[in-house]
Order: structure tokens, then sequence, then C-alpha cells
């Protein structure tokens, strides 16, 4: 049997904590910042903790999890 395929574009925006929980970088930050709130953009500086359901959607992306 082959073997599953890893999505590429989770490797890149995903981690995991030490516990097996999912990790992501927040969203809203890429253009058009001069539009947004100071406030906005600082609290989506880091990452922050997926939910539950979300974070066995991304581990079934990744089947062999992150070689890190």
């Amino acid at each position: 049997m082959s073997k599953m395929k890893t999505k590429s574009s989770v490797k890149k925006r995903f981690r995991f904590t030490a516990t097996g929980k999912v990790k992501a970088g927040a969203g809203n930050k890429r253009h058009m910042l001069t539009a947004k709130t100071t406030t906005m953009k600082r609290q989506n500086r880091g990452m922050f903790v997926l939910d539950k359901q979300d974070g066995d959607t991304v581990k079934q992306w990744l089947p062999y999890g992150l070689d890190r």
C-alpha cells in the first residue's frame, strides 16, 4: 500500500505544542495595515491554539506529523 501524502501548505502554517495541541498564526496581518487598529495588529503578532475540532482536522492533513 502506498504512503499517504502530507499537505505541503500545512507543514508551513502549523506547529504542535508539547501536549499535542495545534498552534497557528493569526490572520489579518499581511496588507492594508493602516486601516487596522493598533490593538488588532498587536494581538495578531503571536500564534494561538486552535480549537480541538480544527486541530483534529489539521492532524488528518499531517498523517506522519511534522519532522521538527
